[in-house]
């Protein structure tokens, strides 16, 4: 059986799609591994919300199969292999987001003013998703200064961050916290 560790990075490079040998350092690197940290803590999230929230949960899972997607884009994007025959966003994916967020919304009160990131456990860990959905958007963004990031992923990083902070809101409404 193969081992998990190969000790091919411990001198601080890492290979992605096509093997393709980068520094860990790199800007496509970071983007990559703050999409996996996202990713990572909508996991958290899932587990947190799955048993009082299931349709939400079932569309954070189908999130976390898009932000795989993403990754996969950006080593593709790195490697210069757009033409490949990985999957990609598409903008039916956004306008997904953009449905969902409509739904939530319209079961919440008009936003007036900044609001806390607080509330029920659940609507905090959909704050902090947010939080690190904004992050990882960001440096997407810086990375498109210098390579040609799909619009799709930049638009859906960008509406995923909206439905992470409408979905804080609605679980908040939802449980009367707040």
């Amino acid at each position: 059986m193969p081992k998990i560790y190969t000790k091919t990075g411990d001198k601080g490079a890492t290979s992605i799609l096509g093997g393709k040998r980068v520094p860990k350092s790199c800007l496509e690197m970071e983007a990559i591994g703050e999409v996996d940290e996202l990713n990572s803590w909508l996991g958290v999230l899932i587990e947190e919300i799955e048993e009082k929230f299931k349709k939400e949960a079932k569309r954070l899972k189908e999130i976390q199969k898009r932000l795989f997607v993403i990754g996969a884009e950006l080593a593709a994007m790195q490697m210069n292999v757009r033409n490949t025959k990985t999957t990609k966003l598409r903008k039916s994916d956004t306008t997904g987001l953009e449905k969902w967020i409509d739904e939530m919304e319209r079961k919440l009160p008009k936003l007036k003013n900044f609001i806390p990131y607080s509330g029920s456990e659940e609507a905090v860990k959909a704050f902090y998703a947010r939080a690190i959905c904004r992050r990882a958007e960001r440096t997407v963004i810086r990375l498109s200064e210098n390579y040609d990031v799909s619009s799709n992923v930049k638009k859906y990083m960008n509406r995923l961050s909206d439905a992470l902070f409408i979905l804080g809101r609605w679980i908040n409404e939802s449980t009367k916290i707040l």
